[in-house]
């Protein structure tokens, strides 16, 4: 029962994706969406009972389907691991992507690609189940490839538009670079374990010392993947400009799934990192860093979309810096926790950008909350949660991630409570934009003004209803209750016998709570008097602004500097490497061959004259010459 269950999980998504590929333009948009959605419904069920008796027997189980690779030494095969681990990434994967499959049904209702929208979908949702499912570094990098592929297809989905396709190349090519690191950490585990099996590498990485250079060479490169996939400096350009593609593909894959990838990654390989303090802390230092810069972009940002995008990049900050400090569990907790809210954010931005006819400025939008009452009280529970609120689900995660960073590295706790306090001023600040003051669009927007159908707000209660108590998994120690995710993850820490130990004291408990509480009270007074009760200017003058706000506004000039320092270096040895190289050297030896034969052949050409007493005369020459060389030879000796 058990392994007709683990195979059967990543196996509707892939029927469901041969089926809406092939019948795309045939089905209906009906049966397009029931195929869609009834395939991760399935799936999500599967996993419910794979839950369930893993639950009941506690044991982690290894399903081998076949050997896939066999050369020499090496054997890969395809199998799957179901674990503790395994089983938080499924619940979310399928959970959160059930719901949002039945949202995309009404956003996406008037696509003419509806079909092939819905495949794409179910196709990342393919990739995705391996990616988490497989037993090997292999498999996980074959989801891992293909979760890049479904990205490419979704960002540029209404290819059309020569803007999108430009953002689906910019993701495709960032995260091949990020691709390229973690190959070459795999093919450093091989080098130096002789497998890929997560049970043999991990097993066997205890005959290395902390530090070792191998093993602080493979966690490095791995950690490049990482940077990729879940978009840390400097490789993070990428996800804001992703929100391209319609709404719930950035719902699904870029707040709750795809790049959280780098975040299962690193845990899944929890006894290699543990083993490399310096990498360790090179995490540490970049996803602080990633979540504190990316926050003070977001402060000036004015696309709804856009807002949640680098609000995205820094919750990933915040979860790496959890991973810097080994607090394995803790990331895992904020990963969880900010699947739901983040998921709920972005559906509730769609609905408003649906009721907006597509626009997702917010200096044009204002006054929504008496159109939208559903959508805005959602989303006031998503924002909550995500700055922090007391009892919803942010508040014990982003608590428990700063209390585990201030035992380790008190300058990085200050840092990200900064990164807290801005996160919650660009919260607020979308938030009162979006529904409160005075409708600041067209009179024909005004007209439209309503709230989404029910497939599309029912994932909104649902979601918003995890965000509220999604903190039950992880009650604090002060409550005196166990934090059920950190027990129900502990066997897969079961060999690292090198994670600090991460129990708070009471008072520092209490005193973050209470900054927390404080903080989050001044920042939402001050944001309120500023965006909900004074007027909106919807053509603000950048140029009379600060220079911070101007650094802010344009993203520090990041992409500028990709743009001049590496793209137009690269393009411009590529022109002189092109000309002289390829051109000259390759062409020429190639050409210079082919000129050397047509040289030859235009030579030979003229004895080709079709005078019968011309060729008797070459052959009686021939023969005589052929006939002195052997006359020649035979007086030598």
């Amino acid at each position: 029962m058990f392994t007709q269950l683990v195979w059967l999980v990543p196996l509707f998504p892939l029927l469901g994706f041969v089926i809406n590929a092939l019948g795309f333009g045939k089905w209906s948009k009906t049966s397009a969406s029931i195929i869609g959605i009834g395939s991760v419904l399935l799936s999500f069920v599967s996993v419910i009972f794979l839950f369930m008796e893993y639950s009941g027997s506690g044991q982690a189980q290894t399903i081998k389907l076949f050997d896939w690779i066999v050369a020499g030494d090496l054997r890969i095969g395809f199998s799957f691991l179901v674990d503790a681990l395994t089983l938080n990434m499924l619940l979310i994967i399928t959970g959160i992507g059930l719901l949002i499959h039945i949202y995309s049904s009404g956003y996406m209702h008037h696509d003419e690609g509806f079909g092939k929208f819905f495949a794409y979908l179910n196709l990342f949702m393919f990739s995705m189940l391996i990616l988490v499912l497989g037993s090997n570094f292999v498999m996980m990098f074959i989801g891992w490839e293909g979760v890049g592929l479904c990205s490419y297809l979704l960002i540029g989905y209404w290819f059309k538009n020569r803007e999108y396709t430009a953002a689906a190349n910019k993701a495709f090519i960032m995260n091949r670079i990020g691709d390229l690191g973690f190959l070459l950490g795999i093919f450093l585990i091989y080098l130096h374990f002789g497998s890929v099996e997560y049970q043999d590498v991990f097993s066997s990485a205890s005959f290395f010392s902390a530090g070792d250079a191998a093993i602080v060479a493979i966690t490095l490169l791995l950690f490049v993947g990482a940077m990729g996939k879940s978009a840390q400096i400097p490789l993070y350009t990428w996800l804001p400009d992703a929100m391209a593609g319609p709404t719930p593909v950035s719902a699904l894959i870029h707040a709750a799934t795809m790049v959280t990838a780098g975040i299962y990654m690193i845990v899944r390989s929890n006894v290699l990192f543990s083993l490399a303090p310096v990498t360790l802390e090179i995490i540490l230092i970049i996803g602080v860093a990633t979540a504190m810069i990316s926050a003070i972009i977001a402060l000036t940002q004015n696309d709804i979309k856009k807002v949640l995008a680098y609000s995205t990049v820094s919750q990933l900050g915040y979860m790496f810096a959890a991973l810097g400090v080994q607090a394995y569990s803790t990331a895992m907790f904020h990963v969880t926790t900010h699947a739901f809210f983040k998921a709920l954010l972005f559906l509730g931005a769609g609905s408003v950008i649906h009721a907006m006819s597509g626009e997702q400025n917010m200096r044009f939008m204002g006054g929504l909350k008496k159109k939208l009452p559903l959508t805005y009280f959602t989303m006031l529970i998503g924002t909550l949660a995500i700055t922090g609120f007391p009892l919803l689900s942010g508040f014990f995660s982003k608590d428990e991630i700063l209390l585990s960073v201030m035992s380790h590295n008190r300058i990085m706790f200050i840092l990200l409570v900064i990164t807290s306090v801005l996160s919650a001023t660009y919260m607020l600040r979308l938030l009162f934009m979006t529904f409160f003051g005075q409708f600041r669009g067209t009179h024909e927007q005004e007209h439209h003004l309503h709230e989404s159908p029910p497939v599309m707000t029912y994932p909104l209660i649902i979601l918003a209803f995890l965000s509220v108590t999604g903190g039950i998994l992880g009650l604090p120690h002060i409550t005196g209750v166990h934090h059920v995710l950190s027990d129900f993850l502990q066997p897969i820490f079961i060999n690292n016998t090198r994670i600090l130990p991460h129990t708070p004291e009471l008072i520092a408990e209490v005193a973050v709570w209470i900054l927390s509480i404080a903080t989050l009270a001044v920042v939402g007074h001050f944001t309120y008097r500023a965006y909900a009760l004074a007027e909106t200017d919807k053509h603000p003058d950048i140029s009379k602004k600060s220079v911070w706000y101007r650094l802010s506004y344009n993203k520090f000039y990041v992409d500028e500097i990709y743009e001049k320092g590496i793209v137009r270096p690269v393009l411009a040895i590529s022109s002189v490497l092109h000309r002289w190289f390829d051109q000259f050297f390759i062409d020429g030896i190639v050409n210079g061959a082919g000129q050397v034969a047509l040289l030859l052949a235009s030579i030979l050409r003229t004895v080709q004259t079709g005078n019968i007493g011309l060729y008797v005369i070459i052959m009686v020459a021939g023969i005589a010459l052929t006939l002195f060389i052997v006359v020649f030879k035979f007086l030598s000796i």
